[in-house]
């Protein structure tokens, strides 16, 4: 059998809000690399995954940008509009549906040029809300990625606008770090991060995660809003939402 760029990281999400007031939170997930060219392959070959189709776990390219199809696509014209070199694969990190419910907050496009070198990364954030936007930054070099750009978009309810966001990512090998610095002008406000380690994906592999995790979708959603309580009897503000982005992806900038 060929081996196949898409593979399973079962891992740990953590997140640490610094200030005004601590809040501290940990929990387990898994997500699927998905390899755009092998969305149609992978649901030949696996009986516990379907693309387009419900099933124990799946996977819905609606579920992403403008939710209008041909993702591979889709982002070879932002990468084309912004002036990044693309023609390579386009590998999405992210959460699968579960029983055909899925929540994403951070959805990962690892973009690569025709020789397979990463050239850019595309940051797809959702929010509770059913907002959706994403921070397309291009990559200089090999190696752990470090990126930055100002936030443009409302995510929570208890976050100011005026933040910037600082990413450092392990792309995806035998194992794969995402982690979100969030700044305001005096210095950083909360970090998020996840780290998992891969795992061929097969059958056996994801029935063993859905075993660990029945109630992912759910329970991401839970946790978010169970989490949000108990930063709101801390006494936190609510902030005002303002109008979404008027452009559907920010492009910002190597540094």
């Amino acid at each position: 059998m060929t081996e196949l760029a898409s593979g399973l990281y079962p891992g740990i999400v953590t997140h640490a809000r610094l200030k005004p007031r601590a809040h501290r939170l940990r929990y387990r997930i898994f997500m699927l690399l998905i390899d755009l060219d092998e969305v149609e392959t992978l649901g030949r070959r696996l009986r516990l995954f379907r693309a387009e189709r419900f099933a124990l776990t799946s996977f819905a390219q609606k579920d992403h940008l403008s939710g209008t199809g041909d993702l591979k696509a889709e982002v070879a014209r932002h990468l084309a509009e912004a002036g990044i070199e693309g023609g390579g694969p386009v590998r999405l990190l992210c959460m699968p549906r579960i029983l055909g419910g899925v929540f994403n907050p951070l959805s990962v496009f690892f973009c690569h040029r025709a020789d397979g070198t990463l050239s850019a990364v595309l940051y797809e954030v959702n929010n509770t809300f059913g907002d959706r936007h994403s921070y397309l930054i291009p990559v200089e070099g090999p190696g752990v990625v470090r990126q930055g750009i100002d936030k443009g978009f409302y995510v929570s309810p208890f976050m100011d606008m005026d933040l910037a966001y600082g990413f450092r990512i392990t792309p995806p090998d035998e194992r794969v770090a995402v982690a979100v610095d969030v700044s305001d002008a005096e210095g950083l406000v909360l970090n998020a991060a996840f780290a998992g380690e891969r795992i061929e994906l097969t059958d056996r592999a994801i029935w063993r995660a859905w075993l660990s995790h029945p109630l992912m979708t759910v329970g991401v959603m839970a946790a978010i809003h169970w989490e949000a309580l108990k930063i709101w009897l801390k006494g936190e503000r609510l902030r005002p939402r303002p109008k979404a982005p008027a452009r559907p992806v920010t492009v910002g900038v190597a540094i």
